[in-house]
C-alpha cells in the first residue's frame, strides 16, 4: 500500500518535521493538534475554544483525505490540567454525537504553556 501525505491550509501548516495527516489504505492518521487556527495563531480563550479549534483541525485534514469525524475510530486527548476535562468533553461529544471513537485521556505538559489540550486521531475510511 503507498503511503499518501495528507495537507490541507484549512489546518495549521507544521513548523516541525511532521505531516498533517498520513493515509495508507483506508486508514488516515491525523497528527496531534493543539489550538492554533490555520494561520498559526492559538485561539483566544479557555478549554472549550480550544478544544472546539482542535477538532476543527482534526476535520479539516480528514475532508482533504476524503475522510469525516463519522470515520474516526480512535483518538488520545491531552490535557495539560484534570480540571479542564469536562469542558473538554463537553466539546468533544458534539463532534461525535453517536457512535464515538475510542479514547484515551492523559495529563500532559505541552510545549507552550498557553496550551490546554492536543488531540490525534486515526480514523478508517467507510467506518461509520
Amino acid at each position: 500500500m503507498d503511503k499518501v501525505i495528507i495537507k490541507t491550509d484549512k489546518a495549521p501548516i507544521p513548523a516541525a518535521p511532521y505531516s498533517q495527516g498520513v493515509k495508507v489504505g483506508n486508514t488516515v492518521y491525523v497528527a496531534g493538534f493543539v489550538a492554533f487556527d490555520k494561520n498559526g495563531k492559538l485561539v483566544p480563550g479557555g478549554i472549550k475554544e480550544q478544544t472546539t479549534q482542535v477538532m476543527e483541525n482534526i476535520k479539516a485534514v480528514l475532508e482533504a483525505a476524503d475522510s469525516s469525524m463519522k470515520d474516526v475510530v480512535k483518538t488520545t486527548v491531552y490535557l495539560t490540567d484534570t480540571k479542564d476535562f469536562s469542558g473538554m468533553n463537553e466539546v468533544f461529544k458534539t463532534y461525535f454525537p453517536v457512535n464515538p471513537p475510542g479514547r484515551v485521556t492523559v495529563i500532559v505538559k505541552l510545549p507552550l504553556q498557553e496550551l490546554l489540550i492536543e488531540i490525534d486521531a486515526i480514523a478508517c475510511i467507510g467506518s461509520e
